[in-house]
């Protein structure tokens, strides 16, 4: 099987053409981002609401519950409700927005959660130096909230570049292609090769969205050291218990 991977992925023809690789990375990351925008500009204002106000905390019971539908079955129901979408639509539109139900409930719950769980300590001092609601959102409860917020996106990124997959079925694009006709001709290094470079994908989205965050969170944040090193802390000296380090001796 790595013998026949190893071919697959060395032929000049699998690089080649609308068919690449090339063109179908690009076509799943062009999938991945539009899903993306679309469950951020719903998910994170709703998530910023309900936690700054807390109001209307069962849009998260809802959205959670979401999780649970069959997405292939939602995504052939979505399929042929819009199939006299012209062209290229017909399957492009049901994807991304069966993608975006699956992306919206991680998105959500993080901006909620991000949001719910700022000091309350917090907020009341900015109340009182006198910030309006909005200030407070977005100069207080938004930068708490960040590494929450970021794991929620990151969290959804990584179920949309697995889930985008299935959407060859209905005649998407992407990665997913290689997986779906290599099945289909029995082509396994082709099959094999297509999951391969999901996961690839995956793993190097994670990597880099776990760099952005790294760099947009506060190191206080995020529990980095913000000055001295872990060898300050070892060399500095320890008092034992029972000893006091005040010196209690009268002058002579």
């Amino acid at each position: 099987m790595i013998a026949s991977l190893l071919s697959w992925f060395t032929d000049a023809e699998t690089w080649a053409g609308e068919s690449g690789i090339g063109n179908r990375l690009l076509e799943h990351l062009w999938y991945t981002l539009a899903t993306m925008v679309v469950a951020m500009v719903l998910a994170v204002p709703a998530g910023l609401w309900v936690g700054h106000t807390g109001h209307a905390r069962w849009l998260v019971t809802v959205a959670n519950s979401l999780r649970a539908v069959p997405t292939l079955g939602l995504l052939l129901a979505a399929s042929l409700w819009l199939r006299t979408l012209p062209g290229d639509l017909a399957y492009v539109v049901p994807s991304i927005a069966v993608l975006a139900l699956l992306a919206i409930p991680p998105v959500l719950a993080g901006t909620y959660g991000g949001i719910e769980a700022v000091d309350p300590a917090a907020r009341d001092a900015a109340y009182g130096v006198g910030m309006r609601g909005r200030q407070v959102l977005w100069q207080v409860e938004v930068p708490n909230a960040l590494p929450l917020i970021l794991s929620g996106v990151r969290s959804a990124v990584l179920q949309v570049v697995a889930t985008a997959t299935i959407a060859a079925i209905v005649g998407l694009g992407g990665l997913g292609r290689f997986i779906i006709d290599g099945l289909a001709l029995s082509d396994y290094a082709q099959a094999g090769g297509g999951a391969l470079l999901v996961a690839v994908l995956a793993l190097a989205l994670e990597g880099l969205l776990a760099l952005v965050q790294r760099r947009l969170v506060s190191p206080g944040l995020s529990g980095r050291p913000v000055g001295g090193s872990r060898k300050d802390d070892e060399d500095a000296p320890r008092e034992e218990p029972g000893e006091s380090t005040v010196d209690l001796r009268t002058p002579a």
